[in-house]
């Protein structure tokens, strides 16, 4: 059996929390290379700079009013100056961090302005308890709305929507909280 993928690629409805408007799965404009380029290098910088610990790279990952939401994995929800100095604080008690962003899932709109991003993260982390190294791990989705700015494509929204963790540090609950359905609107 053949399956015919011709005319596979015309415009998809806005997923939710990731905007009301036509969105354009990447690969149907001529410029797509160079947006999938450059929204990769936003999603690889981000990680890049948690792991790092050089939170001075966030300046080139988010806009400066851009709405942070990390509640699901029990941190907060806020303006992008208030939510990174939190990150800052949790992520100083590990050891070491590595923030695998994975099967990035980018949509553009017609005028190529704006879009969505949902990617899938993996994020392994160490930290000392009583005394021994303990090892916790993360998964879930980033959902992201998408800006190009004069500087460069930026994140003005992001919920972290965390859906699993292994061996949660002391304190945490067992399973991450659920979000709450109206959060991606």
């Amino acid at each position: 059996m053949r399956i015919n993928l011709e005319n596979q690629r015309a415009p998809v409805r806005g997923r939710p929390g990731l905007g009301n408007g036509n969105f354009e799965p990447m690969g149907t404009h001529r410029d797509d290379g160079a947006d999938r380029r450059d929204i990769d290098d936003l999603l690889t910088r981000y990680a890049t700079a948690l792991d790092s610990r050089s939170f001075e790279l966030l300046a080139e990952v988010f806009t400066v009013d851009a709405v942070l939401d990390y509640r699901s994995a029990g941190g907060i929800k806020g303006q992008v100056t208030e939510v990174l100095g939190w990150l800052e604080e949790v992520l100083s008690m590990f050891d070491w961090t590595q923030h695998l962003v994975i099967n990035r899932d980018v949509r553009l709109d017609a005028d190529r302005q704006r879009g969505t991003s949902r990617a899938a993260f993996l994020n392994p982390n160490q930290l000392q308890v009583d005394g021994g190294p303990w090892l916790f791990t993360v998964g879930g989705y980033y959902s992201d709305v998408l800006v190009r700015t004069e500087l460069g494509w930026r994140i003005s929204r992001r919920v972290e929507e965390t859906l699993w963790w292994d061996h949660p540090i002391p304190g945490l609950p067992a399973t991450p909280s659920e979000l709450d359905p109206g959060v991606f609107s």
